[in-house]
């Protein structure tokens, strides 16, 4: 034990050299002891409790994957990331354990016959909740089991493994039968690539436009073409109790969803040709209806590549889109068309329509309703309710309206802007009508819909509550809402008409535990869970909702955490990290929205920065940086400006308050708040260091659109050099710390931004240090990637910061 401790400080007080160079061979590094222990704690089980509130599964996962396991085989293509020896993707969290605790009599079960090791996942309960489906992924293949309920014991019920490239695709048919996709051949028959290609890789534009988004992994060659089709395929299966019987002939399946009746399927597969420009979900489809035999009984759609889908959040292909059934019918489809050819910009007064046919499929189908922007789903209830949303990206919008099937008639209930946190009612509560569906829940004689709001954003920060929304007046009355000095929110209704829910409570110093609540008896609460705390290390860290505003009036605020027994008479101002993620606006009174809770327990993951209160620093996170659209200008026209406004104000705030010493303030964010870190960098002298993890730098890479910016660059060519931090790379001698994953996925993120800012620093004579972590995506998973990420910024907080010059 003293041995393993001194190594672990020999290690971990390896500080790097400061003037190394960026083809330095370093070994991986551990941080501090009070964040390796922090970042290595178990997490809290997750619970999945059954509609009878009997019986409860504890699903517990490992904290972070070895990058020893990242690093085994790796297949990148169509934007998939698959393990060619196993047909499954590559890159997952499993569970590693399941127990069944009864609700009743408290007694907790260790489930007998469990694989080890078990790499589980997609759990999900048959219709009469006694049994539970689950994956377990081994090296060679992934297998299914169910877990049975009354005897705890679980078994493997597959002979052919499974087919989860595209997705786990098990539908529970009945309590004894799930539908599920098999490989189709075994993974040493893949092709082989060839020393020698055909010949080159070509690809033809005839002057049809075809703008895309910056996707990465996509297909490349005719070899990568050949290997998506061979992963891709499989064979739709149908198990019962154990006897798998094929249904119809093997498919690249897109998706597979049952009728409401379970008499048929509502079947999207994947045809040639591949697209190299789009992800397979890109790729041209053929959307049919099959019985369960897997007979075709009618082909829905045959729908081309989505290359050509215009650019433009509001655009569509003009083909029909948003195929699903309806939930209150039993068996009924439906799906959208645009009328305004694609363009939002048409000057139509109905921009989409929506349809229905019905079985036996064989008549024409039904307009049911137009909407006068982009439709965006439906929520069934029954005959007489149907929720149906709509709105713009663009415009920030989005609109609710009644609808009801047999009249026909359309209604707006509400309407709000998106960002408008404090507008928002929440989702109707639903519940399973005869065919097992989910269909949204009446109350008061079927006058009033029963709405969840999760999050509940009030002046007071938030606040969840449990609602009825009246259908005749359209007004909303809160029938419970989280007490005051605690964060609660209804994680499941388990009986609407006696008000019995399932709640998730939290407080600052309360670990986070499930309640059974009786809104209408009024007992008190029974506990379900009782976890404990997972980070006894940051017992005793302060934290607190501040609040403040910028030059120009908005009202922002940040979650400032302060180090355990910190004093500010006595130990004055502190090092500082402020940790953001910019956010575009169309209302000024939007972005001055208070958001998040000051009363909910402190949870850490990877990329938190709440690490550093444990190291004597003030933390400012969730800091609000709005960018706001002004006057007849858009959001982003003024971005670097009011990025400036929004970090003064920040750093105007803690200074002022005494805790956090402005010549000693670091900045970071990671994706869009690396983009940020390095844009006040390149602009402004308010910090002394900076830390930016994943970010895109150079926006001409990204030339049709990023974030919630649509113009593209030739539409706007100033503006993407302007928001360019690399555009004024030579203006950056801040301290500048750059990670990123050499295996990043995210469209826009791609390595090379690191890479080429680093240079471009380099070059100009900055200071800037450029960490490339082995197999890691844009989300970083590796044990050791992550130890060594987090010694990497504590060293450069420690040298640039903490201890400034």
């Amino acid at each position: 034990m003293i041995k393993k401790t001194l190594l672990y400080f020999l290690v971990a007080g390896s500080f790097f050299n400061l003037n190394t160079y960026a083809q330095d061979d370093l070994s991986y590094k551990l941080p501090p002891k009070e964040i390796a222990d922090l970042l290595l704690a178990k997490p809290t089980p997750s619970i999945s409790m059954d509609g009878k509130a009997e019986w409860i599964l504890f699903s517990e996962r490992n904290s972070y994957p070895s990058v020893e396991e990242l690093a085994l085989p790796e297949y990148r293509i169509a934007g998939l990331r698959l393990n060619p020896n196993n047909f499954a993707p590559s890159r997952q969290i499993f569970v590693n354990n399941f127990s069944l605790k009864n609700f009743k009599t408290g007694q907790t079960f260790q489930i007998a016959g469990l694989p080890q090791p078990l790499l589980a996942g997609n759990a999900s309960w048959n219709p009469s909740e006694n049994k539970i489906a689950f994956t377990n992924t081994t090296q060679k293949g992934v297998d299914l089991y169910l877990i049975d309920v009354a005897t705890k014991k679980a078994t493997k019920i597959n002979k052919q493994y499974l087919n989860v490239v595209l997705g786990s695709g098990i539908t529970w048919l009945n309590d004894q039968t799930i539908l599920y996709r098999t490989i189709t051949q075994p993974a040493s028959a893949a092709p082989q690539k060839p020393l020698k290609p055909k010949g080159p890789t070509v690809q033809l534009s005839l002057g049809k436009a075809a703008p895309s988004a910056t996707f990465q992994d996509l297909i490349k060659t005719p070899f990568d073409e050949s290997l998506f089709e061979f992963f891709g395929t499989s064979q739709l299966v149908k198990n019962i109790n154990g006897v798998e019987t094929p249904v119809g002939k093997p498919a690249i399946y897109n998706s597979v969803s049952l009728s409401p009746d379970k008499k048929y399927m509502l079947v999207n597969t994947i045809r040639k040709p591949f697209s190299y420009l789009v992800t397979a979900g890109g790729f041209p489809t053929t959307v049919s209806i099959q019985d369960l035999t897997g007979k075709t009984v009618k082909v829905i759609a045959e729908l081309p590549s989505r290359e050509g889908t215009p650019s433009g959040y509001d655009n569509t292909q003009n083909v029909p889109r948003s195929f699903d059934w309806r939930d209150d019918e039993a068996a009924t489809i439906t799906w959208a068309k645009p009328l305004d050819g694609g363009l939002i910009k048409a000057e139509v007064p109905f921009h989409d329509a929506v349809y229905s046919l019905s079985a036996p499929f064989t008549g024409s189908e039904e307009e049911l309703f137009k909407t006068t922007t982009r439709f965006r789903g439906i929520q069934w209830g029954d005959a007489n309710l149907a929720l149906v949303v709509e709105g713009l990206r663009s415009k920030q919008t989005t609109k609710t309206s009644r609808y009801n099937p047999t009249t026909g008639a359309l209604e707006e209930l509400y309407n709000r802007n998106q960002t408008d946190a404090y507008g928002d009612l929440g989702s109707p509560v639903t519940t399973k009508n005869k065919f097992d569906r989910q269909v949204i829940t009446l109350v008061d004689n079927n006058t009033k819909i029963l709405m969840n709001n999760t999050t509940g954003a009030s002046e007071k920060g938030d606040l969840p509550f449990l609602s009825k929304f009246d259908l005749a007046t359209k007004k909303n009355e809160i029938i419970w809402r989280c007490p005051a000095g605690t964060y609660e929110f209804v994680s499941e209704v388990l009986d609407p008409n006696k008000m019995v829910l399932l709640t998730r409570r939290e407080s600052q110093k309360m670990v986070p535990n499930y309640y059974i609540k009786n809104l209408i008896l009024k007992i008190a609460d029974v506990p379900v869970t009782n976890f404990t705390n997972p980070y006894p290390g940051l017992e005793g860290i302060s934290k607190e909702k501040v609040f403040y505003k910028r030059a120009d009036g908005i009202d922002l605020t940040g979650d400032l955490y302060l180090p355990k027994g910190y004093d500010k008479a006595k130990d004055g101002p502190l090092p500082t990290l402020i940790w953001a993620y910019p956010r575009e606006f169309n209302s000024a009174a939007d972005a001055a929205q208070v958001r998040g809770s000051e009363n909910r327990f402190t949870t850490l993951s990877w990329g938190s920065p709440i690490f550093w209160a444990t190291r004597g620093y003030a933390v400012l996170d969730n800091a609000e940086m709005p960018i706001v659209a002004q006057g007849d200008k858009r959001p982003n026209d003024t971005f670097v400006e009011q990025l400036k406004q929004n970090a003064e104000a920040a750093i105007g705030k803690l200074s002022g308050m005494g805790v956090g010493d402005k010549n000693r303030m670091a900045v970071g964010g990671h994706s869009y708040g690396a983009f940020m870190t390095a844009n006040l960098l390149a602009h402004t002298n308010l910090f002394a260091a900076g830390i930016a993890r994943s970010g895109a730098y150079n926006r001409t890479l990204t030339p049709f659109g990023f974030q919630n910016e649509e113009r593209t660059y030739w539409q706007a060519p100033q503006l993407y050099y302007e928001m360019s931090p690399f555009s004024y790379a030579d203006k950056i001698k801040t301290p500048i710390l750059l990670i990123h994953g050499d295996s990043d996925d995210n469209p826009g993120t791609f390595p090379i931004n690191s890479e080429r800012l680093f240079a471009a620093i380099k070059g100009a004579g900055g200071t800037v240090r450029f960490t490339f972590l082995p197999y890691e995506a844009h989300s970083y998973r590796g044990r050791e990637n992550l130890l060594h990420m987090l010694w990497e910024q504590d060293t450069w907080l420690e040298t640039y910061v903490k201890n400034k010059k």
